[in-house]
């Protein structure tokens, strides 16, 4: 492929929504959400993400919503909120829509106690109506994972496990604060295998501290000895205005835009070397995986906890800092717990903000997603339903004249597609169609 880390340089979205998070406003309130859950058709199906914002320490290229704590108490009182946000939002919307996919994220899930593992499961079986396969997916710290802790998950019904690794090198897991020896990711693996989850997913980092070309290897190869169905590799996100423990890593030690381009492209040999296919930028899965079959079927989706077989018109998000992906639009729960906590008490839908949709957002959504998801789009025929075609991009596609003449894109017949081997610069493509992006004064992460 052409070459030019120059290019890679440049700080774009990462597009597991359209608009990106930064352009949502207070005007959307719990009020306005409660009538967006109404209004929904009845039959839709629902996806639920649960936010559980705690761990027992904090890993420092982490830039999710979360807060150590020291003692179980604030987790356990955090629950009973979280089981009120559930009924209140569940009398809203009805028995009449089967949830098709639950995802428990964080911070740490596994920070609950087994006993809260089955009660929380339990509380959103009594509340939505759970479609008979329904994929339940839940993120793993795999420290501290304990016999009894992998025996609730089980019980609870869990069915894809998401295991977070990073890095196997000593040096690189001093320099994020997360020491988690190999051999406490391979027992955790083992056990969930033996309590009957093999659904597996494993989280890697690319571009961390002191990170070379040989410890991404070594943490790939000593991956694929797990054989898992699924590979997640991810770019370090450096944003310590925004996380400040970020400034707790050293910048100087970070690669720069060619050590990471490099560290992607050889994650991406390896594991396809190693017969996983590759899904979107930064996904792998084995040929027979859902996800793959999705991919190859053009039916890809992507949201929030990225690229998933979950096509759900709707997803409920709960917990502090969760966000609803609803057809009207998104909203975003309160961040901090007590703000949280207080408008749960309140009986509100504890909403901080979010944005309606207009039909030229969904369009522009349209065109991002089948790009992130498949790399490539037929502007014509996404943007036909909406009146409109090819023609009424020319001013992204004049935009997109340098990516194309270095082969990180072509257009012809109205079809716009990133090569498979040019796959780094898709969020790069993709923003050619953000309008909002020109406009934005965050700070989002380097393109790989």
């Amino acid at each position: 492929m052409a070459t030019s880390a120059d290019l890679f340089h440049a700080r774009v979205p990462r597009y597991t929504s359209y608009p990106t998070a930064p352009h949502f406003h207070a005007g959307i309130t719990g009020e306005t959400v409660r009538g967006w859950l109404r209004n929904l058709p009845d039959g839709m199906p629902l996806s639920l993400y649960l936010h559980i914002p705690f761990c027992d320490t904090l890993c420092w290229f982490c830039g999710c919503h979360t807060k150590v704590v020291n003692h179980y108490s604030p987790v356990g009182s955090y629950l009973e909120y979280l089981f009120t946000e559930i009924a209140n939002a569940a009398a809203v919307v009805g028995r009449a829509h089967r949830v098709t996919h639950i995802h428990w994220g964080g911070g740490s899930p596994t920070m609950l106690s087994p006993e809260d593992v089955k009660k929380l499961a339990g509380h959103i079986g009594a509340h939505f109506e759970i479609a008979p396969h329904a994929e339940f997916a839940v993120e793993i710290d795999p420290r501290g994972l304990k016999d009894e802790m992998v025996e609730a998950l089980a019980a609870a019904g869990l069915t894809r496990a998401s295991i977070g690794v990073q890095d196997c090198d000593d040096k690189v897991q001093r320099a994020i604060n997360r020491i988690q020896p190999f051999e406490v990711t391979r027992s955790a693996v083992e056990r969930l295998r033996a309590a009957g989850i093999h659904a597996l997913n494993i989280d890697l980092i690319y571009g961390l501290p002191y990170q070379t070309l040989a410890h991404v290897e070594r943490t790939i190869e000593m991956s694929l000895g797990l054989a898992p169905q699924r590979f997640a590799v991810f770019g370090y996100a450096h944003v310590p205005h925004f996380k400040k423990h970020m400034q707790l890593i050293p910048e100087e030690a970070l690669p720069n835009a060619e050590e990471r381009l490099a560290q992607f492209e050889l994650a991406h040999r390896i594991l396809s070397g190693s017969g996983y296919v590759p899904i979107g930028l930064d996904h792998f899965a084995r040929p027979d995986d859902p996800l793959a079959l999705a991919a190859a079927a053009g039916t890809l989706s992507r949201n929030f906890q990225g690229y998933t077989t979950d096509d759900a018109p709707a997803l409920i998000g709960l917990g502090a800092s969760s966000i609803s992906a609803l057809p009207q639009g998104y909203a975003q729960n309160k961040t901090e717990v007590p703000d949280y906590r207080k408008a749960v008490e309140a009986g509100e839908l504890p909403v901080a903000r979010g944005i309606a949709l207009s039909d030229d957002d969904r369009l522009r959504r349209a065109i991002i997603e089948r790009l992130m998801c498949d790399l490539g789009v037929d502007l014509d025929r996404v943007a036909q339903p909406y009146g409109k075609s090819a023609a009424d991009f020319a001013a992204e596609l004049a935009a997109l004249k340098p990516l194309i003449a270095q082969g990180f894109a072509t257009f012809a017949g109205g079809r716009l597609v990133v090569p498979a081997e040019a796959r780094a610069a898709v969020r790069l493509v993709a923003a050619a169609f953000d309008t909002y992006l020109a406009k934005s004064t965050a700070v989002h992460a380097v393109a790989v």
